[in-house]
């Protein structure tokens, strides 16, 4: 039922969390766990055009440094994974992610942050709502 998991990370502590959900279902299943981790470029819209460049490399790094750490962790269990950055509206890029990559299930954290509750269209609310797949949120006071 469940060959292939998608694990959104940021780097923050809540996506560290899920990810130990995921790998602990992974690992049970023998699934692939994909991690991805978007650089949301609405960042950009506020920038002056002189800085757009290196505030995007900033964030791809952080992208790619948020990716390595889940990887690591996952292959250090046994588990295959794949990884991948992309750019765009996070929500919509693991959206699509999840139906290109016939992701089974998406596992990810939830800030838990009252302004997040309150705000229409947070990353994990949208994600539930347009999944091609099931998704398992991961609370913040839930533990690995």
């Amino acid at each position: 039922m469940y060959e292939t998991l998608l694990v959104p990370t940021d780097g923050g502590e809540q996506a560290t969390v899920a990810a130990a959900h995921a790998f602990d279902i992974a690992a049970t299943r023998s699934a692939t766990v994909h991690v991805l981790s978007v650089v949301d470029d609405r960042a950009f819209l506020v920038l002056d055009a002189d800085r757009i460049e290196a505030v995007r490399d900033d964030l791809r790094a952080n992208a790619r440094d948020a990716i390595d750490s889940v990887a690591t962790d996952a292959a250090g269990r046994g588990l295959e994974v794949a990884t991948a950055t992309e750019t765009g509206h996070p929500a919509e890029c693991i959206v699509d992610y999840a139906a290109d990559h016939e992701v089974d299930l998406i596992v990810m954290g939830t800030s838990g942050d009252e302004y997040e509750r309150n705000v229409v269209g947070s990353v994990s609310q949208r994600v539930v709502r347009e999944a091609p797949a099931p998704v398992l949120t991961v609370g913040p006071d839930v533990d690995a």
